[in-house]
């Protein structure tokens, strides 16, 4: 190529964009990937970059089996003496599940604005899930009524954080493209939940009852609240934060990429905003509140899990038979979801246009 003084030579260690003549004028064209080597450069990185996020992210699925295990298993621990233990009457059982969801309401919207805030969602995320497994733990000391509403309230102020704090953790990785089955996969956590808690359950109330002078409910808590403080501890190192406040495990060029990967999606850059902003987008959002009915007409249908035991023990068999026969129905509502979930995202970033 002939320099010119429209076109100077590069100085040493200069990178310059390639300038082409067209009809007699000079044409800079900027390749938008240069950055990265190139188009094919950068769709290998983008792969390898993805790949990294999906094995960090995959552990917010096992989060979300032992948030809803640690959330319903006050349903199998009915089965085996809560109820009695606790010399529950009427509806006193009903409201101590549905206790946990005025904590689960309150605390959603705060607890997104502060994990935006702090911007550190592997400390936040884990911290949340510690305190709430030791609730859970505590739950097999209550002896009464009022101890086991405290609990549970409790329980749903702490749960509260994950499971939207995880679509905010995932939106901040993920393009629109690729979100939906992200999000598939994780709601999956629901279905495995209900169908491996019962199989937990059903092996711990079969074999711990009378354990060091405990019943087998209270077991029950300790075990699955424990289990759920070990993970959180292993979250701590395994969770991302967001892409521009992670560092040890991109590399410079990576985490460059999964920044301008946002930008180009949401088409702007990320910038400091006040907490309340997000929140005054999605309240003037119209879509937000339709969605918002279409969760609140889907969601009344939750209270099904809570119910389902006691709904099997009526055929009258034994509580470790009544919490088998509990999984079939989530194994098979979890691999039509899983199937599903391939074919969502075109759909969803179709419908965008409409």
């Amino acid at each position: 190529m002939a320099y010119n003084d429209r076109n100077p030579p590069p100085e040493d260690g200069e990178d310059r964009p390639l300038l082409l003549s067209r009809h007699s004028d000079d044409v800079l064209i900027v390749d938008p990937d240069v950055e990265f080597g190139g188009k094919k450069a950068r769709e290998v990185l983008e792969r390898n970059l993805l790949r990294k996020v999906d094995r960090r992210m995959s552990i917010l699925v096992l989060i979300y089996i032992l948030n809803y295990i640690d959330r319903n298993n006050a349903s199998a621990a009915r089965l085996r003496g809560f109820e009695e233990d606790l010399n529950l009457q009427g509806t006193q059982f009903a409201t101590i599940l549905s206790v946990l969801y005025i904590g689960y309401i309150i605390m959603q919207i705060p607890s997104n604005m502060f994990l935006d805030y702090i911007g550190k969602p592997s400390l936040y995320l884990p911290v949340c899930m510690i305190v709430w497994g030791g609730i859970s733990v505590m739950t097999g000391f209550t002896t009464n009524f009022f101890e086991a509403v405290c609990t549970r309230f409790f329980l749903g102020f702490v749960e509260a954080a994950f499971f939207p704090g995880a679509l905010f953790l995932i939106s901040k990785w993920y393009k629109r493209t690729e979100l939906s089955q992200r999000t598939a996969l994780l709601a999956c956590g629901i279905l495995v939940s209900n169908a491996f808690g019962s199989l937990i359950a059903s092996a711990i109330l079969d074999s711990m009852e009378g354990r060091l002078g405990y019943a087998a409910w209270r077991w029950l808590f300790f075990i699955e609240g424990g289990l759920t403080v070990i993970v959180a501890i292993c979250a701590i190192f395994i969770l991302p934060d967001f892409p521009e406040t992670s560092f040890g495990w991109l590399t410079p060029a990576e985490q460059a990429l999964a920044q301008k990967r946002m930008q180009e999606d949401h088409g702007s850059v990320e910038d400091k905003k006040e907490p309340t902003s997000g929140l005054q987008l999605a309240l003037t959002d119209g879509k937000v509140w339709w969605l918002a009915i279409t969760l609140i007409s889907i969601n009344v249908s939750l209270s099904f899990n809570a119910f389902f035991p006691t709904l099997m023990s009526t055929l009258g068999y034994s509580a470790t038979i009544t919490l088998l026969l509990c999984v079939p129905p989530w194994v098979f509502a979890t691999v039509v979801a899983v199937y599903l979930s391939r074919y969502t995202g075109v759909l969803l970033y179709a419908s965008l246009w409409f």
